[in-house]
């Protein structure tokens, strides 16, 4: 259960990957607001779609696009816009974790890193800030990562990406401030997605990583929904340029 925010009934909303993990919790969670809710994944995600209509009364509108292609992802908001009117919420939370290292990493697999985990935030903020400043006003939310924070080895591109997103943050928020466009982070914590327990959840790691939290339990992906509403929401008109940490308390011990 997710408290109501009024001002979200209605809204234009765009999630790029919102179809899958934290993104369908998303999806789900701006649909239970009645917000008008635009998607983009590479998969299909038709089966997802019918069943957040089924469960909500509401359904998001899905829109097939692969964001390291900057054409597309700006043919993609356009086509949502349309559909939609402006959008006046952009949660930028695509991105892929792939587990690399340093010396085995070649320029082919950075570039498509940084495309998925950086630029493609760049360009989507980019094309929707002019239909946000006519509307006077709106929020972009930037999906960051507490990885960077723990200093964690295995993936240094994403990682990279993690703390460049803060501050790409920092600046929109003050370039775009006078226009009433907030622009935040949200950085979760290890949360057990699918995706998450087919790859890299081991018990000995997750025992860890618990031991770590000050709250014991293992996040999931409904527990990032309600720091994603209030930074969509005016309940948090006057905070910009932040990053809210969702992580069961980890970066609070270290």
């Amino acid at each position: 259960m997710q408290p109501i925010f009024a001002d979200l009934m209605g809204a234009s909303i765009f999630i790029t990957g919102g179809g899958s993990g934290i993104g369908a919790a998303l999806t789900e969670g701006f649909l239970r607001q009645g917000a008008k809710v635009a998607f983009c994944q590479r998969s299909d995600a038709t089966a997802f779609c019918d069943a957040m209509e089924a469960a909500t009364d509401n359904r998001p509108l899905f829109l097939p696009c692969d964001i390291t292609d900057m054409d597309a992802l700006k043919a993609t908001l356009d086509t949502a816009v349309e559909a939609h009117g402006p959008i006046t919420v952009l949660v930028n939370n695509a991105a892929n974790d792939q587990r690399h290292k340093t010396l085995e990493t070649d320029e082919a697999f950075f570039d498509w890193s940084i495309a998925i985990n950086l630029k493609a935030y760049f360009f989507a903020a980019k094309a929707v800030i002019p239909g946000m400043q006519a509307a006077g006003g709106g929020s972009i939310i930037n999906f960051s990562s507490i990885s960077y924070m723990m200093g964690n080895a295995g993936y240094p591109v994403y990682t990279a990406s993690n703390s460049a997103i803060n501050g790409l943050t920092r600046s929109l928020a003050r370039e775009f401030g006078p226009d009433r466009i907030r622009v935040n982070a949200l950085a979760p914590g290890w949360v057990l997605t699918q995706k998450q327990k087919d790859k890299w959840v081991t018990p000995e790691g997750l025992a860890a990583h618990l031991a770590r939290q000050c709250i014991p339990d293992p996040l999931e992906p409904e527990d990032i929904v309600g720091g994603c509403l209030f930074l969509a929401s005016n309940a948090s008109r006057a905070m910009t340029g932040q990053a809210l940490v969702i992580d069961g308390g980890v970066v609070v011990t270290g």
